[in-house]
C-alpha cells in the first residue's frame, strides 16, 4: 500500500469516528447504577399501582361516593398489566443470566 492510500484510509476512519460520536469509551460503572435505579423505580411504580388499586377497591366496597366502578376497574387493570410486564422483564433477566451462566469459559 502506498503512503497516499494509507492516508486516505486513515482519513476515512477519522470521518467514521467523528460520525459515531468520538472515541469509544470503556464501560462505566455509572451505567450499571443507572440500570439498578431504573429497575428499582419500576418496581416501586408497580407497587404504587397495586396499592392505589387496592385502596380504590376498598373504597368502592365501603360505598364511598368518590370511588366509581369505572375508576376502580381501570386502576385494577393498570396494576395487573404493570405487574405482568414486570414479571416478563424478570423472566427475561433470569433467562439471560442462565444463558450467560451456561456459556463455556
Amino acid at each position: 500500500m502506498s503512503d497516499m492510500a494509507i492516508q486516505q484510509v486513515l482519513a476515512q476512519m477519522r470521518a467514521l469516528q467523528a460520525q459515531a460520536g468520538g472515541a469509544p469509551e470503556a464501560a462505566q460503572p455509572a451505567a450499571q447504577g443507572q440500570f439498578a435505579d431504573l429497575l428499582a423505580q419500576s418496581i416501586d411504580k408497580v407497587a404504587e399501582n397495586q396499592s392505589v388499586a387496592g385502596e380504590m377497591t376498598n373504597a368502592f366496597s365501603r360505598g364511598d361516593s368518590d370511588a366509581d366502578l369505572t375508576s376502580v376497574m381501570i386502576a385494577t387493570q393498570k396494576a395487573r398489566v404493570s405487574f405482568e410486564a414486570m414479571v416478563e422483564v424478570r423472566n427475561k433477566l433470569v433467562d439471560a443470566y442462565n444463558e450467560i451462566r451456561q456459556m463455556p469459559i
